[in-house]
């Protein structure tokens, strides 16, 4: 190996982040792997590399005897004597091989590691990356959408990601060049690479926009309890606050709505319904019901949390909701069965 090897190591190392360490011994070991077969697979080679003085030799051991009983693990004393002066039977020398017989394969495997570890290194920067930001919300660029699939090839920092039609909000269009924030669900390192998780529909969206827009949240002096969502449509909320000074709800909607309206902007007109959260599950479940006005809330069975809602009977669409949505949502932020009930005790459909 020449000393521009050596220095291309080097330069890897401070250019790729790839220790210049881990590549020698790559090296070394493709090597040895590679000369075996001239020896018929026994383990006899060894390597060696001296990167302080630009050396890399290649040893073969072997067992010094009277008569040669096997081509590749044995030599005659006389022959051993010609490396090792006073060599005798039994002993195990090593001995150096000429360039000639290893040099071309050494350059070709010293070749194929370090692409193979400039691969790993990116593959693995990627990871560390995609990893670093797993359940976070980051803002992605729209490289291209496949008029076919509806999927969506995005630009997260220096690596790209597949954002899945159904992963989008249901009815918006992304062009390409756009902004727009997604959710890392999840990271999987796969036989192609890392892959990250994408969503645009997760309600972990929602929840970390309103710790970037609310301050009160992200110091934790608001918390958010528990969400519910059907992406392009509407959330549900509940919030609750450590300070009795502070409205939870009125910390996230913001002064005028401007907090709110901003993330209802970015998620394009989605509604939100944002409700106090309580450890009474009568009052959480009236609560998670809004806008509708709810009487009473009776629970049977509380093992199997289950409950009865009565509303007014002019409020009763109001608290199913369009094809049931608002009544699906609230059993989904409380984890309660709602059966709702006009407060006349008859329904028309």
């Amino acid at each position: 190996m020449n000393k521009e090897f050596f220095e291309a190591v080097q330069m890897l190392e401070k250019e790729k982040g790839i220790p210049a360490e881990y590549l020698y011994e790559k090296i070394q070991n493709a090597i040895i792997v590679a000369l075996r077969k001239d020896y018929n697979g026994k383990d006899v080679v060894s390597c060696e590399i001296d990167p302080e003085n630009y050396e890399m030799n290649v040893f073969v051991r072997k067992n010094v005897v009277d008569e040669i009983d096997d081509e590749d693990t044995d030599i005659t004393v006389a022959d051993a004597q010609q490396y090792k002066p006073g060599a005798e039977a039994g002993d195990i020398i090593e001995i150096m091989l000429d360039t000639k017989d290893f040099g071309r394969i050494a350059a070709q495997t010293a070749k194929h590691v370090i692409r193979q570890g400039i691969r790993d290194a990116e593959k693995g920067q990627i990871m560390m990356e995609f990893q670093s930001k797993q359940q976070e919300l980051v803002t992605a660029k729209v490289l291209s959408v496949d008029p076919i699939t509806g999927n969506a090839t995005l630009e997260i920092g220096k690596a790209e990601a597949i954002l899945p039609k159904g992963e989008q909000v249901p009815g918006e269009e992304l062009t390409v060049g756009e902004l727009i924030k997604v959710f890392i669900v999840d990271v999987r390192d796969t036989e192609k690479g890392p892959k990250a998780m994408i969503s645009r529909t997760h309600q972990g969206l929602v929840k970390r926009l309103f710790e970037t827009e609310v301050p009160e949240i992200y110091d934790g002096t608001v918390t958010i309890n528990a969400i519910s969502r059907e992406a392009g449509a509407r959330t549900k909320m509940a919030v609750s606050s450590k300070d009795e000074n502070v409205d939870a709800i009125g910390a996230c909607i913001g002064p005028r709505g401007s907090r709110v309206n901003k993330i209802v902007e970015l998620l394009g007109g989605e509604k939100i319904d944002i409700v106090n959260y309580s450890e009474d599950p009568k009052q959480f479940v009236a609560a998670a019901l809004a806008p509708a006005n709810v009487l009473s809330v009776e629970i049977p069975d509380s093992e199997v949390k289950s409950c009865v809602v009565t509303v007014p009977d002019n409020q009763l669409s109001l608290a199913i909701g369009n094809k049931g949505q608002n009544a699906r949502l609230a059993a989904r932020l409380t984890g309660w069965k709602i059966d709702i009930k006009p407060e006349s005790g008859f329904y028309e459909g």
